[in-house]
């Protein structure tokens, strides 16, 4: 496995520069670029502006692992459902010109508050993710979908959604939430999606109510050899903590 970050917290305020020189300095070998943040790697860019991003990255030896964005498939209108469905596709085409394997969206909670039944919601949202997946497969690019918000999050709604994709380039990004460790464990919730991991988010390896090291034998145990992105709040010293950091996934490692 390798380590890399997710720039929605450590990371948003930096350029490309300094998140090249930022993982040349601490050893993190990828970063998984959140958008509308400071590195203005957008849909809008040119293609002589992608290709420019694309020269970065490469010289630095760093991979762009996927673009983190915050796509989502639960809104009530259609056309809202559409516009997120159309934004995907163009994101997905943006990472295909930077020579990145994915990109993350996310479901964001049901509307069962509005009267629409779970059962609806969550087929809604699986099938706009078969739909982006399908388009995305054809520029060979993963979709990743975030194991995200409030009930959506819970591994067996993923798992339907999943279902209602119905697509092998259709994944989850494991997003390693403590609500999903039952009883000190997480094996049943991550066996219900196992099989669909394309990319995992880390977050707070410090914190022992989650059995990380348990995680690590479980992916390796899969065969996963990808990404391991941490997703952490930002630091005055980050250059120091990203460091720390680095070693305790080490000392993690199966």
């Amino acid at each position: 496995m390798k380590l890399g970050f997710v720039t929605y917290q450590i990371g948003k305020d930096w350029d490309i520069p300094t998140l090249v020189d930022m993982c040349q300095k601490t050893g993190f070998t990828g970063v998984e670029l959140r958008t509308t943040h400071a590195h203005g790697v957008e849909s809008d860019l040119s293609i002589t502006q992608r290709a420019e991003v694309k020269q970065l990255f490469s010289d630095g030896q760093v991979d762009i692992v996927g673009l983190g964005t915050a796509f989502e498939y639960h809104a009530i209108d259609p056309s809202e459902v559409k516009r997120n469905i159309e934004g995907t596709k163009a994101y997905a085409q943006l990472a295909a010109d930077l020579g990145c394997q994915g990109i993350k969206v996310r479901p964001n909670g049901l509307q069962t508050d509005h009267g629409i039944p779970k059962e609806k919601t969550l087929e809604q949202i699986g099938r706009a993710v078969g739909e982006c997946a399908k388009a995305a497969a054809d520029v060979g690019v993963q979709i990743r979908v975030e194991v995200h918000g409030r009930d959506t999050q819970d591994p067996v709604n993923m798992r339907t959604i999943m279902d209602h994709a119905d697509h092998p380039n259709a994944y989850v990004c494991w997003n390693s939430n403590f609500g999903e460790v039952v009883n000190g464990s997480i094996e049943d919730n991550f066996n219900l999606l196992k099989d669909k991991i394309g990319l995992v988010h880390i977050t707070e390896l410090y914190k022992a109510a989650y059995p990380w090291r348990d995680l690590f034998q479980r992916l390796k145990d899969i065969g996963y050899d990808g990404y391991t992105l941490a997703e952490v709040a930002d630091s005055p010293d980050p250059e120091r903590f990203m460091g720390y950091y680095k070693s305790l996934w080490e000392a993690y490692q199966p």
